[in-house]
């Protein structure tokens, strides 16, 4: 059984940091293609950074790109997501999942998705 625990959400003034995590279980991690994703009130879910299944490529959407920095551990099945300079429009519930490996930055593998963490950007 597929599970995803993300964490490290919390309110940061802007141009503050977190670091988010995602721990996985039921899946094999290390042969997976993962990535993060937000949704904001009344917007729809989009992805923001996803990473191949070894760390070796790692994808960025262009709002976030040179901000945000995606990593994972496969030892510990886990994902993370460092996010720099952040801004108020970065707030959002953010969730990690499976994706393709010809599409990174497109939708979700997996209909189950975690709980997410809530992210809040003050100005």
């Amino acid at each position: 059984q597929v599970q995803l625990v993300e964490s490290g959400g919390g309110l940061v003034q802007a141009g503050g940091s977190l670091r988010l995590s995602c721990a996985t279980s039921g899946v094999t991690f290390s042969g997976l293609f993962m990535a993060w994703f937000r949704q904001a009130p009344g917007n729809e879910r989009e992805s923001v950074a996803a990473i191949s299944w070894n760390g070796g490529n790692t994808y960025y959407a262009d709002s976030v790109k040179g901000r945000f920095t995606i990593s994972r551990d496969n030892a510990k099945n886990t994902v993370y997501l460092q996010m720099n300079s952040l801004k108020p429009e970065d707030t959002a519930v953010y969730y990690c999942n499976r994706v393709s490996v010809s599409k990174p930055l497109g939708g979700s593998l997996y209909n189950y998705w975690g709980q997410g963490t809530q992210v809040t950007v003050s100005s």
